[in-house]
């Protein structure tokens, strides 16, 4: 059997160019790493610029420097359509890309070396699974829950503004929401909710599922496609697959990061009936 293809697209808006370019050395290191085990042929890298205008060649400056590490890997640089939010700017790569596999990953991810090998070989040995989700870790090195169970307005309020020190109360909402009774060390398969930092999906189901739903402007646009998508495949929560994530809370970012934050939960509600934000 010839080694998987790969697409990886990262979307970007106004990055850190000290933190988008190890993420995309981190990334060429794991595609280099998967070619040398054999699970992984043919890569192209998908730069989505949704701006400031003129990144375009700083984009693609960093993309080329990362590259050299995995010689033979394809780049495109998506520019020219302004900041049209992340759900709607994934769904540019992916509308583009032809290969077997699709990664859907963050300017903010480190991935391990292995991490794309232990991911592709785990889906070449489980036809069922369709989507795997990694082992997260903060860059302090603290475990982050970002399998999730299922989400209700009060809890999404809490943890996106409500400080950690006055947390105390919800504990075990938020314990419960968060998975923390499941052992992360351990394969936990089926999972429905996950961080769209790292999401590697069998292409086919992103088409099929149309992609990531492009009312979303801003969050939430993860937790409905991985709904959707368990819906028609198994997600898989693999501890050997390891990123570090740089991420921040919605409330840090400001106003308006809170406007498109209640607009999209309003919209994930009600899209699911889960329950009435209002």
């Amino acid at each position: 059997m010839a080694p998987a293809s790969l697409s990886l697209a990262i979307v970007t808006h106004a990055p850190d160019e000290r933190l988008l370019a190890r993420t995309l050395a981190c990334a060429a290191e794991a595609v280099a790493f998967a070619r040398e085990r054999g699970t992984l042929g043919e890569a192209t890298l998908f730069l989505v610029d949704n701006g400031p205008e003129g990144l375009a060649p700083m984009l693609a400056s960093l993309a080329e420097a990362a590259l050299a590490r995995a010689p033979g890997t394809a780049l495109a640089v998506l520019t020219g359509h302004g900041n049209v939010g992340f759900g709607r700017g994934h769904n540019l790569a992916i509308a583009q890309s032809k290969s077997d596999f699709h990664l859907i990953l963050n300017p903010d991810v480190e991935m391990a070396r292995e991490a794309l090998h232990e991911a592709l070989a785990w889906l070449g040995a489980h036809p069922e699974t369709g989507v795997i989700t990694p082992s997260v870790h903060s860059p302090a090195g603290e475990r982050e829950y970002l399998v999730k169970g299922e989400p209700t307005p009060g809890v999404l309020f809490v943890r996106g503004f409500v400080p950690r020190f006055l947390r105390g109360p919800f504990r075990r909402q938020l314990d419960a929401y968060e998975l923390r009774h499941l052992d992360w060390n351990e394969v936990q398969s089926p999972v429905t909710y996950a961080s769209g930092c790292f999401l590697l999906c069998r292409r086919a189901l992103l088409e099929q599922v149309q992609g990531f739903d492009p009312g979303y402007f801003l969050y939430f646009e993860d937790f409905d496609l991985t709904l959707r998508l368990s819906k028609v495949t198994t997600l898989a929560y693999l501890p050997q697959v390891r990123i570090v994530h740089h991420g921040g809370r919605a409330a840090s970012k400001g106003l308006r990061h809170m406007a498109w934050f209640y607009a999209s939960a309003r919209r994930f509600f009600s899209a699911h009936r889960h329950a009435n934000v209002a």
